[in-house]
């Protein structure tokens, strides 16, 4: 089965554990079947303080969304890798701020697009989008989006919680490269990823439980590694940091513990 085939034509695999319904799993979604349930148990185990990562990424969504709409003056998201809605997602975030901003969501796990289809609808004012497509495809990708987006006006590129399922194999910087190439000047691109040099020995045990469990093959990478993606932009303060570090809302935020990177940088 092709990654790229459509997902409606995509049976649920629901005996092999995926990472957005593990990651649902996370999040206290329900989501989630029992191969999910057991992959993230064995990450759990490995590294106890997964779920308060995976919200604090979640967190930090929301807090780039906000600077790129209120600070930034951004009106355009392309989101790539929604993963199933929770709260927060990235057009409830933006159009808060400005009710005429337009999102496109990206995954291509048949599960995401059923909710996505219900549950991801626009102000009256904006619009709301969602692509089945693959990241590894980013021409399909940005092709499909200008049905909605206008690539002649700046886009906040939306990779959050993504590039870690992206191997070397794959040419992830290749990846990122070809997608802001194809936005103008004042763009933007949030991105944050697993890392594998935070409590670096757990992460490489849960790593390996992960991919031993799952449909995709996780790629930890360091924080150069992390940098190397805003190669060319003008990253914002406080740069490449762990998630809870960037620009925290409150003492709660910034007090939460995570293993991932993340930034958010302007194109120049």
């Amino acid at each position: 089965m092709s990654e790229t085939e459509p997902a409606a034509r995509r049976t649920i695999d629901t005996s092999v554990a995926h990472s957005a319904r593990v990651h649902d799993y996370w999040l206290g979604g329900k989501d989630n079947f029992a191969a999910d349930r057991a992959a993230g148990d064995a990450v759990i185990a490995a590294y106890p303080g997964i779920v308060m990562s995976v919200r604090a990424n979640r967190a930090f969504l929301a807090r780039a969304v906000r600077f790129l709409a209120a600070d930034a003056g951004i009106r355009q998201f392309l989101d790539i890798g929604t993963g199933i809605p929770a709260s927060n997602n990235t057009h409830e975030v933006a159009q808060s701020v400005a009710p005429s901003c337009r999102v496109v969501y990206v995954d291509y796990d048949p599960v995401v697009l059923l909710h996505a289809q219900a549950l991801l609808t626009s102000s009256p004012q904006g619009a709301v989008d969602y692509l089945d497509a693959d990241l590894r495809d980013p021409q399909a990708i940005l092709a499909q989006a200008a049905k909605t987006l206008d690539f002649s006006r700046p886009v906040a590129v939306m990779l959050i919680a993504i590039m870690h399922l992206i191997v070397d194999a794959d040419d992830p910087y290749r990846l990122v490269s070809e997608l802001m190439a194809a936005v103008p000047a004042g763009s933007y691109l949030a991105l944050s990823q697993v890392a594998s040099d935070i409590e670096a020995e757990q992460m490489a045990e849960a790593a390996k439980r992960y991919n031993r469990m799952a449909r995709e093959t996780q790629r930890h990478r360091s924080h150069a590694e992390v940098e190397r993606f805003f190669d060319g932009l003008e990253l914002a303060e406080p740069g490449v940091v762990a998630v809870q570090q960037w620009r925290p809302g409150s003492d709660l935020e910034a007090r939460a513990r995570s293993a991932m990177w993340g930034g958010v940088a302007r194109k120049p």
